[in-house]
């Protein structure tokens, strides 16, 4: 909170940030690269973090078949809200909270969900905003293959020379910080109109990602460190990357801006309680 905060006032105060140069740089070396260094170090059987990955991907399309009834049961527009029921913010606030709240394991296994929702919405979210087929936007993702990389790498047991680990470390260490910042920095230049149905759908968003999470971890058997990510995961609220579509398709990005910041600030109340639950 402290982070975020620090980039709201920042924006607030008139000074310059460059949300597209960080952006840029988290999507591009950050995140791609913590990725990395995290599967190498990974203390977990490759074969659990695949599993995790694979009740992640449920999770987005259970999130996919619910949204899309609700919004056929409103008679919203699905293509302008589906996103961001969908895709919840499992970088910027769901990589630090699993990793303060359980170390390298919960970060291990938050990235293995981070990277499945990564893809799922540069490629079917962006073909859900703009309506144009984006296969292709999986080969320009550096995540896809920092992951292939890493998961090589660890199967294979090559060495990694100590410097390359030092530096892809050191880079990756970029991307918690630079994205709680860039959250806030977001959340100082979105307003909200249509207040009413933005406050309807966060609400939306929040319950569904927690009543899911919770019965895709019953179901799995899941417990411990598992669970609890999992469940902080599937709860997020939605995910800024849902307003820059939006904004750039033109889909309805005053009301998506408005469940942003509706569904953060709601978070930031009942993450407390949701960490008392999982912890």
């Amino acid at each position: 909170m402290v982070t975020a905060g620090l980039g709201f006032f920042w924006a607030k105060s008139g000074r310059a940030f460059h949300t597209e140069t960080v952006t840029g740089l988290v999507t591009n070396v950050g995140a791609p690269l913590l990725i990395f260094t995290t599967l190498i170090n990974l203390e977990m059987q490759l074969a659990t973090f695949f599993e995790f990955a694979m009740i992640a991907a449920l999770a987005a399309f259970t999130f996919c078949l619910i949204g899309f009834g609700i919004l056929k049961l409103l008679r919203l527009h699905v293509r302008n809200y589906l996103p961001s029921l969908m895709f919840p913010n499992t970088g910027n606030m769901g990589l630090p909270l699993c990793l303060f709240a359980f170390g390298d394991a919960g970060l291990a296994l938050a990235i293995a969900v981070f990277t499945v929702f990564s893809t799922l919405q540069f490629t079917f979210g962006i073909w859900l905003s703009s309506g144009i087929n984006s296969i292709t936007q999986i080969l320009k993702t550096p995540l896809i293959y920092a992951v292939i990389l890493g998961l090589i790498t660890k199967a294979t047991g090559i060495p990694v020379p100590g410097w390359i680990m030092n530096t892809t470390g050191l880079l990756g260490s970029l991307t918690i910080p630079l994205m709680l910042l860039a959250l806030g920095v977001s959340l100082a230049s979105l307003s909200i109109n249509h207040i009413k149905l933005a406050a309807g759908l966060a609400v939306l968003r929040l319950a569904i990602g927690f009543t899911v999470g919770l019965a895709l971890a019953y179901l799995f058997n899941l417990d411990g460190v598992a669970r609890g990510v999992l469940i902080l995961e599937c709860s997020m609220p939605v995910a800024v990357f849902n307003y820059l579509f939006s904004l750039r398709y033109n889909r309805a990005h005053t009301q998506v801006a408005g469940m942003v910041l509706i569904s953060t600030l709601l978070s930031f109340l009942t993450l407390p309680a949701l960490l008392l639950l999982v912890l």
